[in-house]
């Protein structure tokens, strides 16, 4: 049944032919972030890393390409692209020149184009060029708008290593600052 070899009158038909000819599926072309890796490839061009709804991450997260997250990151994110996915969550800052909110960041956001979709849940500063805010978008914290907002950051390093010489720690539950402070025992 299989082993059958097409004679030479015979025409080889493709999927997508047999099915109507312009019908697109997954297999028969990808989008144009998925290209092959190449030197001459840019980072848009590249495909994109994804950290799944299953993964957490304590620390910060790098790459000079895109970056979808559906998982949870507590440090911060520096990357060309970022996708946050619906059920992601983001403790730390954010930094990208192209940035799409759909889950939660709790943390500083700076990029070029900044869009908090509906279902988005924003606590932080948001410095940007260019934002949008879908209605059903919750944001709590102000909203700058800069002609380089990643420059910025680039010309303070001093702001971004500070946080990183430091380990980080998080504390699940929320703690009062009088219990906080030490306690002398009476003299």
């Amino acid at each position: 049944m299989f082993t059958k070899k097409p004679e030479s009158g015979d025409s080889v038909t493709k999927m997508g032919e047999r099915l109507g000819g312009d019908i697109k599926t997954p297999f028969t072309e990808r989008p144009a972030t998925y290209a092959a890796k190449s030197p001459s490839a840019s980072a848009s061009k590249m495909v994109p890393s994804i950290i799944g709804e299953d993964l957490a991450i304590i620390g910060n997260v790098n790459s000079k390409g895109e970056i979808q997250v559906d998982g949870e990151i507590q440090g911060d994110i520096n990357c060309g692209s970022l996708l946050l996915g619906d059920k992601s969550q983001v403790i730390g800052s954010v930094i990208a020149e192209d940035i799409v909110v759909r889950g939660r960041v709790v943390g500083s956001i700076r990029g070029l184009r900044v869009t908090l979709q509906a279902q988005s849940h924003v606590e932080g500063d948001i410095f940007h060029q260019s934002l949008a805010i879908e209605q059903g978008a919750y944001f709590e914290g102000k909203s700058r708008r800069s002609d380089d907002p990643l420059a910025e950051i680039k010309a303070t390093p001093a702001a971004s290593s500070s946080r990183s010489d430091k380990p980080m720690a998080f504390d699940a539950k929320p703690h009062d600052e009088a219990s906080a402070l030490p306690t002398r025992a009476a003299e």
